[in-house]
């Protein structure tokens, strides 16, 4: 399985979230789904949004009453920025819970990988062996992200990965779980797969005491958490 790639009339997944079938000995720890509200305010920034709609019916507003407009001009400057507003908001929260939909994130015990894409499926194969570091963004009390450093061939550019990557990492696009409700058993279980595997080449900074190797973080067929 590469780094990334995508495929627009691919077949049907063998496994939900994965492109390709596990190999033997390779099992799914944990899968889950980013929170739409979570990609809204984080990923899409629809607080930057609100506030400049706000801001600039603000400057209207007072431009209308420094000329002395009478309250007509007033309700129609009002009016007409609520609704583009309206309209932003819901564009927004539609293309959020969309991307949300189509979005699952696995771990197993060998790797991370991220399934994403409305309208063309793409996957991140982030194998424990070539993940340089893991780092728990915390976003709010209950919402977090965490970015994955990946180092190999076919690493995928930004804009490929968008809006999963931590923001503002141009030069070096780091593939990221994002919108997590619930961050830190998550990061529990990441941090124990990467301890069992292979801790000498992956920094951690899961928010999380490191846990010892216990074969309890997963077994075949039993139940994970999900989001």
């Amino acid at each position: 399985m590469k780094i990334f790639h995508d495929e627009e009339d691919g077949p049907a997944e063998p496994v939900r979230g994965l492109p390709e079938a596990l190999p033997e000995g390779e099992h799914i720890l944990w899968q889950g789904r980013p929170s739409g509200f979570a990609l809204a305010i984080n990923a899409f920034r629809v607080r930057w949004v609100l506030a400049y709609f706000i801001g600039v019916t603000a400057f209207r507003v007072a431009n209308l009453s420094a000329n002395g407009a009478g309250s007509a001009a007033f309700n129609e400057v009002v009016i007409s920025s609520l609704v583009f507003c309206a309209g932003s908001l819901a564009l927004i929260f539609i293309l959020a819970f969309a991307m949300s939909r189509a979005a699952v994130f696995t771990i197993t015990n060998e790797r991370v990988v991220m399934r994403y894409g409305v309208a063309i499926r793409k996957y991140v194969n982030a194998p424990f062996k070539i993940m340089k570091s893991a780092k728990l963004s915390m976003k709010s009390a209950r919402v977090g992200d965490i970015a994955l450093q990946v180092e190999g061939p076919g690493n995928p550019p930004y804009l490929h990965l968008w809006p999963f990557t931590r923001p503002f990492k141009f030069s070096n696009p780091q593939p990221t779980l994002r919108g997590l409700e619930n961050p830190q058993e998550v990061a529990q279980i990441l941090a124990r797969a990467v301890f069992d595997r292979s801790p000498e080449n992956i920094q951690l900074e899961l928010g999380a005491s490191m846990p010892a190797p216990s074969s309890s973080a997963a077994a075949p067929g039993k139940s994970v958490p999900a989001i």
